[in-house]
């Protein structure tokens, strides 16, 4: 496709992509795992399984991405054509997994929404706009998701180069300066301290089989791989670009606010605690790990005072951002299909399919007790994994080697040469299907 949209610079795809990664799964997710699994011990097992299982994997969703030159049911097809039905399945299936994501993803990033603006309306006066905005409620969470899927929308809807890239250009630096900033102000604060020590010094007596098992899931989960994000966005990619660097690249990144997050967070936890804020139950299990972005740090930023206001703000500005970078990725994926699928302009196509996610989001909302958890274990414990692991063995044990390896010498022309060609095939091929099974069948 000559007139296919690209990202104008590396660095361009680089936050983009990291930016899709980065999310509620890095800045909550990645923390409360770290502070129900021991800390230190888990930060380490995090980091192995990133690069053990997440950056292989990486590697050859931007590969399939990048080879099809299209969106994911058209590259599966590429890859296998003998099995053009089957492929489209595997396709559609990514597409509406990731619909799905991003229909109760949206209902939490409204949350946010609101906890972001509440203390605003407090302010001005508006005391009782403040609670509503902060209270569980049909209204409230239905009118939150609408706003954040209309910020996601109005994204995407400007294309690949003036939306998605020039946006993730925008918010990530200012994501990571809000970031050093709050830990910064964090560490200064009575009862951090402890924070910091439970994150960066090793318990091995927290050492266990379900510690393992749970890094490497939130290892796979926080790259946004097994939803064909990252094949989308590998599809805009320069045939120039060196994939296992670029790969690399976004793995460290990703990896790295990850890290910044748990020096934040759990710091954060031990400074509520010591303003009073009940962390831990007695038996030593953290309470509220599922809403501790709701109860324990707005109970904390509470507690600090005037100052709390200013703290809380910029907590939800960071934790919209990362939420939005996520979003306008997972939205791409079925937008991509429709454009090329259907024939549709990209501007028809962004709105009707955020209407559909829209209204699947409205369905959760409205039953919200029965299909929320339901929803959420079903694409995320489920369907992601056994997508992920269809991608490996398409990669490792279909896609013909000599084609496979042509794809990566396009941007790295003395990759058979190289350690990552001797390792990386039959790593793909063995070991990364092995890992997921295991992340699968013991969660």
């Amino acid at each position: 496709m000559a007139n296919r949209a690209q990202f104008s610079s590396r660095i361009g795809f680089i936050l983009a992509a990291a930016g899709s990664a980065v999310g509620l799964g890095n800045i909550w997710g990645f923390p409360t795992q770290a502070a129900s699994n021991g800390g230190a011990l888990f930060l380490i097992v995090y980091l192995l399984m990133v690069f053990a299982l997440a950056y292989p994997l990486l590697v050859a969703e931007l590969m399939i991405g990048r080879y099809g030159q299209a969106d994911p049911m058209t590259s599966l097809r590429k890859i296998w054509p003998a099995q053009r039905a089957l492929m489209g399945l595997v396709g559609l299936a990514g597409m509406l997994a990731v619909s799905l994501i991003l229909s109760f993803y949206a209902i939490v990033a409204g949350w946010l929404l609101g906890y972001l603006i509440a203390p605003l309306c407090e302010l001005v006066g508006l005391t009782q706009v403040a609670q509503w905005l902060e209270t569980f409620g049909v209204a409230r969470n239905l009118l939150l998701m609408l706003a954040f899927m209309w910020l996601t929308v109005m994204v995407v809807r400007s294309g690949v180069t003036n939306g998605i890239e020039k946006w993730s250009t925008r918010l990530m630096p200012v994501l990571l300066i809000l970031f050093v900033v709050m830990v910064i102000y964090i560490l200064t604060q009575e009862g951090a301290m402890d924070g910091l020590q439970l994150f960066l010094i090793p318990d091995p007596s927290h050492f266990s089989p379900k510690l393992i098992v749970s890094a490497m899931g939130q290892a796979f989960f926080s790259l946004s791989l097994g939803v064909c994000t990252m094949m989308v966005y590998g599809s805009y990619l320069s045939k120039s670009a060196n994939l296992p660097k670029t790969a690399a690249q976004v793995a460290l990144l990703d990896t790295g606010v990850a890290f910044i997050a748990g020096l934040l967070i759990l710091p954060a936890m031990f400074v509520a605690q010591n303003n009073g804020v009940a962390i831990y139950d007695a038996s030593g299990a953290l309470l509220a790990s599922d809403t501790l972005v709701f109860s324990v740090l707005p109970a904390m930023f509470e507690s600090m005072g005037g100052v709390g206001i200013l703290v809380s703000t910029l907590f939800f500005v960071l934790m919209v951002i990362a939420a939005l970078t996520s979003s306008i990725s997972m939205l791409e994926v079925p937008v991509s299909c429709t454009i090329e699928e259907l024939g549709q302009s990209r501007h028809k196509a962004v709105w009707w399919i955020g209407c559909i996610i829209g209204v699947i989001a409205t369905v959760i909302v409205v039953n919200f007790e029965s299909l929320f958890g339901f929803v959420v274990t079903m694409t995320t414990a489920y369907a992601q994994p056994i997508i992920g692991l269809l991608f490996a063995i398409l990669v490792g044990w279909i896609w013909h080697r000599d084609k496979v390896l042509a794809e990566i010498s396009a941007g790295y022309p003395d990759v058979q040469s190289s350690l990552f060609w001797r390792i990386w095939p039959w790593y793909v091929r063995i070991v990364c299907p092995i890992l997921m099974l295991l992340v699968f069948f013991v969660q």
